[in-house]
């Protein structure tokens, strides 16, 4: 699948919490972690689960710089 987002965070995930209508997915990259709220249909479509490797794929206009 081909896309336009060119921010792909390889890491695992550590925790799905299934809400009513959405899923938040917590990914760890490296000594970071990424969190994501997702539909619960794509979660359970996509089987995700504790371990899964995956990729964040970030696409935004905005992404913050801080040094320090």
């Amino acid at each position: 699948m081909a896309l336009s987002a060119r921010n792909h965070l390889k890491g695992e995930i550590t925790e799905v919490v299934l809400g009513t209508v959405t899923a938040l997915i917590t990914v760890k990259v490296g000594d970071n972690i990424i969190e994501s709220v997702i539909t619960r249909k794509s979660a359970e479509e996509l089987h995700l689960k504790k371990g899964d490797k995956v990729a964040a794929v970030i696409k935004a206009t905005e992404v913050m710089i801080q040094k320090g």
